[in-house]
């Protein structure tokens, strides 16, 4: 996943970020003084926050406040389609990162919106973004926000986790391989995490699962890649935390657009 840099700076231009990208580009982290609504028309956008890191695929829409700082990177060939909402608006959206599932209406109404050559305090742009607004007012919001440690010592455990979702490494051979007691490193999971190890190892990995489904990897195949010891468990576990079964969710994914 991408990392924040220590020095973000502010951002009057989408242009680095808004387009096509690449398998596997990082846009570097920043932030505006306006709220930005970011869709993948195609692909799939991981946007990452001091809060968290949010898994956005080609049905979702994820929403950043003024001010907040973030990073991206692309997964598949990815069309990204930015919205700026002016800062006196951004209150009738959350006050934290979030990402919504997108409704054909608002799917409809984003790409009128990010596509219309008018001005952008013409009339018809004014009601296309009062129907995003409105719609989004109304959207599900994903749960799947993963924390992100401050921690040194965590993110070194976080690190190796986020290069190899499907390692089975227990704490205690995490903590070895970076030099703290799987005892502490339980401690700060709580602590800092409000997680057990196990409950953001499965985190990342169902984000992980949304991009290989997104992708139309198999649902078996999903499983296997990210270390689960069979089908059954993944399911259970995905349909628990995404609120449908991973079939259910790659064929609507697939069926987008």
């Amino acid at each position: 996943m991408t990392e924040l840099v220590h020095e973000p700076v502010l951002s009057t231009d989408d242009a680095a970020s808004c387009g096509p990208l690449a398998h596997g580009q990082d846009v570097a982290a920043h932030f505006h003084d306006f709220g930005q609504l970011r869709y993948a028309a195609s692909g799939a956008l991981v946007t990452t926050t001091e809060a968290g890191t949010w898994v956005a695929p080609a049905n979702r829409i994820t929403w950043v406040p003024p001010f907040h700082v973030h990073s991206s990177r692309s997964y598949g060939e990815t069309d990204v389609r930015l919205l700026r909402v002016p800062a006196e608006l951004a209150g009738q959206l959350p006050a934290e990162p979030s990402v919504f599932t997108a409704s054909a209406l608002l799917r409809e109404a984003y790409l009128a919106r990010t596509g219309d050559p008018e001005p952008v305090d013409g009339a018809r742009a004014r009601l296309l973004l009062d129907v995003v607004l409105a719609e989004l007012a109304r959207a599900r919001r994903e749960p799947l926000r993963l924390p992100e440690p401050g921690d040194a010592r965590l993110k070194a455990v976080t690190d190796l986790l986020h290069a190899d979702p499907a390692s089975p490494a227990t704490l205690a051979e995490l903590g070895h391989r970076t030099g703290s007691s799987e005892r502490t490193l339980s401690r700060l999971f709580g602590s800092e995490l409000s997680m057990s190890f196990h409950q953001w190892r499965t985190l990342l990995r169902i984000q992980r699962a949304l991009l290989e489904l997104g992708a139309g990897t198999s649902v078996t195949d999903t499983a296997i890649r990210l270390g689960w010891s069979n089908p059954s468990s993944f399911i259970e576990a995905f349909t628990e935390l995404v609120g449908q079964t991973p079939g259910r969710y790659r064929a609507a994914a697939r069926g987008h657009g």
